[in-house]
């Protein structure tokens, strides 16, 4: 009895601490975050969105759509889909103006996950890394769309005519004041915190009893051929099986193994890993659903697939330099 009194009271000097400081982090970092959207700050940042699209052959109105999605993924989407319909793009253009859209889609998460959440939980160093290289590969699929417009897209695939089938008045402005914009962000950042902490709670104790009791090296001997083909320890197995179900759940089980098991590198290159596999998953539950929604089943097919194989390709050259570095 006094023994697992013992191993309890271990067990939560290990994990309250770390909780506790994550849980601040993670407060501070989703209010101001959410505080920063209410405000409109976000859309500073995506303001040169439109001088992107000319080296693209994309008219600038296509920019206005990229601007609008560093602020809401699906009003930028809808965006584009309505200019689409209306035939002031065609489907080449629109799926360039998608591969631009990358970037400026990504920039949200920075600020509303990866900063604020995913940073405290790697560490500074890991978690800065690892954000730097999901914006690194974000920023190549829009470079790559800038070329790929420059060099197929022309005035054939813009019909200035169609724009004026286009509702550009854009939705209403928010006349919330400043008391209630710092209100609703103080909501939204509550909502966010009661469902990550509790399940950030009971995942970390039980990643660290299992870290405590077994040696996750040996329990994973049998991938050790696979892993070693990209010089990764047999434990990058479990957490890559863990962050394609959850990629907060990923950060918190590889967390414990940085600086043992994993360098910063192979930590990093162990989370691009599994965000690969966590394709598979986030394809049918999340990104067929929405994109068949915008575009429908035809277009929202190409999507799907253009989206995928990019982030596949950038995401394998990623962690190839990442681990063949010297």
């Amino acid at each position: 009895m006094q023994s697992v009194v013992g191993e309890l009271a271990a067990l939560l000097s290990q994990v309250v601490p770390r909780l506790l400081r994550i849980t601040v982090f993670i407060t501070a970092g989703v209010f101001v975050a959410n505080v920063a959207v209410a405000f409109g700050l976000i859309q500073y940042v995506a303001g040169v969105a439109g001088y992107l699209t000319r080296p693209a052959n994309l008219p600038d109105e296509v920019g206005t759509a990229i601007l609008t999605t560093a602020a809401s993924t699906t009003a930028g989407y809808a965006t584009l889909a309505e200019y689409r319909e209306s035939g002031f793009l065609d489907d080449s253009a629109t799926l360039v103006a998608v591969m631009i859209n990358t970037f400026f889609g990504f920039l949200q998460h920075v600020l509303t996950y990866y900063v604020p959440v995913l940073i405290p939980i790697l560490g500074t160093y890991t978690g800065v890394m690892y954000v730097s290289a999901r914006a690194g590969i974000s920023l190549a699929i829009t470079v790559t769309g800038i070329l790929a417009g420059g060099v197929l897209l022309s005035e054939r695939n813009v019909d200035r005519a169609a724009l004026a089938d286009v509702d550009a008045a854009g939705p209403e402005g928010d006349d919330a004041t400043r008391r209630e914009r710092v209100r609703n962000a103080a909501e939204k950042s509550a909502r966010t915190l009661r469902r990550i902490v509790p399940r950030l709670a009971v995942i970390y104790t039980l990643v660290v009893a299992f870290t405590t009791h077994y040696d996750l090296e040996s329990l994973t001997a049998l991938a050790e051929p696979l892993t070693s083909l990209v010089g990764l320890p047999g434990a990058a197995v479990p957490v890559i099986v863990v962050y394609a179900l959850d990629t907060t759940a990923g950060g918190v089980a590889i967390a414990p193994l940085i600086g043992t098991t994993f360098t910063p590198r192979t930590a990093v290159a162990t989370l691009l890993l599994g965000g690969i596999v966590s394709f598979a998953v986030s394809t049918f539950k999340r990104s067929i659903p929405f994109q068949f929604g915008i575009w429908g089943p035809e277009f929202g097919l190409k999507v799907v697939v253009l989206n995928t194989a990019m982030k596949l390709v950038f995401i394998s050259i990623a962690v190839a330099g990442l681990l063949l570095a010297p």
